[in-house]
């Protein structure tokens, strides 16, 4: 019998997860901290899992429009689904070194465009040296950089 593993993917209830907590940030009048890490969609789900895109997508857009903030922290790996939708979006996008980051795989890529590819071109530091994260933060320091980016958000 063969296993079929769903870690490291997300579906209705992360969705979910995520538009609730939304809610409550912006009836406490509070930001929001996601830290993603996702291998894509599980397919298993279908429909429901590809409509988190936009569920989550539309629920970060209202708190938005609340002038609250979200940090978005990208992990090894953050692909498909995730970092199409909710992970792009947010104020701060800051990522580990050496995340592998991206909607498809490099092969797939590949195959498409018909090109190489840049070495590393999925990497947070390539990513953030090219403009697509803000911040490349060792885990030791992210505590400290969270507090000193929430002060910057704060309203006096």
């Amino acid at each position: 019998k063969r296993q079929v593993s769903t870690q490291s993917t997300w579906g209705s209830v992360e969705g979910e997860k995520i538009v609730r907590a939304c809610n409550r940030a912006m009836e406490k009048e509070q930001g929001v901290i996601i830290v993603s890490a996702s291998g894509g969609a599980r397919m298993q789900e279908s429909t429901f899992s590809l409509m988190q895109m936009a569920k989550t997508s539309a629920a970060l857009r209202k708190l938005d429009n609340q002038g609250l903030p979200f940090i978005s922290i990208l992990t090894d790996p953050t692909f498909g689904g995730v970092s199409a939708s909710f992970a792009f979006l947010g104020d701060i996008i800051m990522a580990e070194p050496g995340a592998l980051i991206g909607f498809a795989g490099a092969r797939v890529i590949k195959q498409t465009i018909g090109k190489d590819l840049p070495d590393g071109f999925q990497r947070a530091e390539f990513l953030m040296d090219h403009g697509s994260i803000d911040m490349v933060v060792e885990r030791n320091t992210m505590k400290k950089t969270l507090h000193d980016l929430l002060n910057l958000f704060k309203k006096d």
